[in-house]
């Protein structure tokens, strides 16, 4: 028997013990026709083919590999689970279905979730049968609609430049999980430094009938440091606990990725007869501008990032295994780089999780839709509120990006709904976060943001010395032929941080349908000419208060990367080292 691919908890942040994963063989349709509802096909799910869940069909992992465009899928599946006591309830829970998913559980309706890129689950305890087969039935549909938030997924028949092949219906992991009636839905951990304490929010699933006791125990390298003991009699409850400094002289409770030092958080919520158990964690970190410096912990944070798409050869959007994250962080530390920007892409949360234990700072980036309309818009504020609300609390993260290059908002130099648009985005991301960074369009055509991201490909370092000479002037400009700011907006002292430049590809690379962004190299000893020349003139220019450097590795036909797909290096990760971190 094939062991269950990504067999790990699926969001180490919010954990329980009572579990179980739904991964594996799955039966698998496609629906071309849109027949299947009015057929009925959520009563027998008895389909002609196989899945292997959490892969997508276009990719090679899922054993389908079809890349073909077919818009509708379906999945079913029959599982078991043990009878509970009358106060449990039993959550179907997804990661991402990629876009709109609609459920059945022994042929009755359980709901309907639209966005592809984060979680839900439904309460479908009412229709389970104990201790027989239960058939689980998924509808999925993902169109080539460009109002719905892509990222890096094309949306014609073939690749092209930067834009790969989409990934479409479930592709992260399916659990079932066990939760109380009243149990915690939302947990929010918001450290102060400056002030030894955490903030902590609690939300129940339901005002509690009497009073529930809600036990927090905090612990740090397996020794319990605090505990409190209080009685919630609201659906939610926010209170401050002091987290003690363990060494009067060095800061070693602060989280950065030199030392990712963290803390295990357990909540206890006992109701009734009923308790739930909720095990996550967190860390001492503040994230801030100072005078138009980017702190990290209070002090200058100089960022040496790199963009990171986040693909795999035969899995696309989904990492094969848990250990490819692991080794993915390594790799990027390994070449200097003390942070990525997730480009285009929210990730598992398993990423995030590994980038705080690992120490890697973390942009957060939306994916774009990429036409400007009321759907597309709301698309983008539903997916970006429940990314927030499940991501706030990693440490690693210090940076929301909701807009990338206009994407989307192609037309936000002089429309004004564009425009207010975009402001709006970034003062929603400030009332649900106000903790991190916001960089509101990074690249070109500003508006509001906390940050100066601009995108420079410029060929080499003399020629950036040249261009960026004059920065009072060039901030009132162009880069690559876009207006820095957008009409009606300009430089107010944010941080300046050359946020995509470099691209180099590999003469032995480019040809064919491959696609690189400047000039090639023919070999190692060019390449590391090319990339000293431009990260040498970067860190001439005091007022760049960091970079990130396209990219980590290759994807499909675009070969800018310093890794290969498979993530076998183009020339020495030393040699990368020694001029990242100049």
């Amino acid at each position: 028997m094939n062991p269950i691919p990504r067999p790990e908890y699926p969001r180490p942040d919010f954990q329980r013990s009572c579990w179980l994963n739904l991964n594996g063989i799955w039966n698998f349709a496609f629906d071309d026709e849109d027949c299947g509802r009015s057929k009925q096909w959520y009563l027998q799910g008895t389909f002609d083919r196989s899945i292997l869940v959490p892969f997508v069909y276009q990719s090679k992992s899922s054993g389908i590999h079809d890349t073909s465009y077919h818009p509708i899928q379906w999945y079913s599946r029959k599982f078991r689970t043990a009878v509970l006591d009358p106060e449990s309830r039993q959550y179907l829970c997804f990661g991402a279905v990629d876009f709109r998913a609609d459920i059945w559980i022994n042929g009755q309706y359980i709901g309907h979730h639209s966005g592809g890129y984060t979680p839900f689950s439904f309460d479908f305890t009412d229709v389970l049968i104990f201790g027989e087969d239960n058939l689980l039935v998924v509808r999925s549909e993902d169109r080539v609609d460009c109002s719905q938030p892509r990222g890096k997924q094309y949306w014609k028949e073939s690749n092209d430049r930067c834009w790969y092949t989409p990934s479409s219906g479930i592709w992260q992991t399916v659990w079932l999980e066990v939760r109380p009636v009243v149990h915690v839905t939302s947990l929010h951990i918001t450290p102060d430094i400056d002030t030894s304490s955490a903030r902590i929010n609690i939300s129940l699933s339901r005002q509690p009938r009497v009073h529930a006791e809600c036990i927090i125990e905090i612990i740090k390298e397996k020794q319990l440091i605090q505990k409190i003991d209080f009685l919630m009699q609201a659906q939610s409850q926010e209170l401050i606990i002091p987290i003690p400094e363990d060494d009067y002289i060095d800061e070693t409770h602060y989280w950065s990725p030199e030392s990712p030092t963290l803390y295990d958080i357990g909540i206890s919520i006992l109701h009734d007869k009923s308790t739930d158990h909720v095990i996550s964690y967190f860390g001492m970190r503040k994230i801030s501008i100072q005078n138009g410096i980017i702190m990290l912990n209070n002090k200058p944070l100089y960022q040496r990032l790199v963009l990171d798409q986040a693909y795999w050869e035969d899995t696309l959007l989904t990492a094969p295994t848990d250990e490819a994250y692991i080794k993915d962080i390594e790799l990027i530390k390994a070449m200097g780089f003390n942070g990525v920007r997730l480009h285009q892409k929210i990730e598992d949360p398993r990423f995030y999780y590994w980038t705080d234990k690992l120490g890697l700072l973390v942009w957060a980036e939306m994916p774009s839709t990429y036409c400007f309309n009321s759907g597309a818009s709301w698309n983008i504020i539903n997916e970006l509120r429940f990314f927030i609300e499940r991501d706030r609390n990693h440490p690693s993260i210090i940076c929301w990006v909701p807009l990338n290059e206009s994407w989307g908002v192609r037309n936000i130099y002089a429309n004004a709904d564009q425009q207010k648009f975009a402001v709006a985005v970034y003062y929603l991301i400030k009332m649900l976060d106000s903790s991190r960074l916001v960089n509101t369009n990074d690249g070109w055509e500003q508006v509001t943001s906390d940050l100066c991201g601009i995108h420079d490909y410029i060929r080499d370092g003399e020629r950036f010395t040249h261009i960026w000479k004059d920065l009072d002037t060039m901030l009132t400009g162009t880069t690559q032929g876009r207006m820095i700011y957008a009409s009606n907006f300009s430089y107010e002292n944010q941080p300046i941080l050359v946020t995509e430049f470099g691209g180099i590809a590999f003469s032995s690379d480019i040809g064919g349908d491959n696609w690189g962004y400047s000039d090639s190299v023919d070999d190692e000893s060019q390449f590391i000419n090319r990339l000293k020349s431009l990260i040498c003139a970067i860190r001439e220019k005091r007022e760049i208060q960091g970079f990130c450097y396209t990219q980590f590795t290759d994807i499909m036909q675009e070969v800018n990367g310093l890794l290969s797909i498979e993530r076998k290096p183009k020339c020495a990760l030393e040699k990368i080292k020694d001029i990242i971190q100049l």
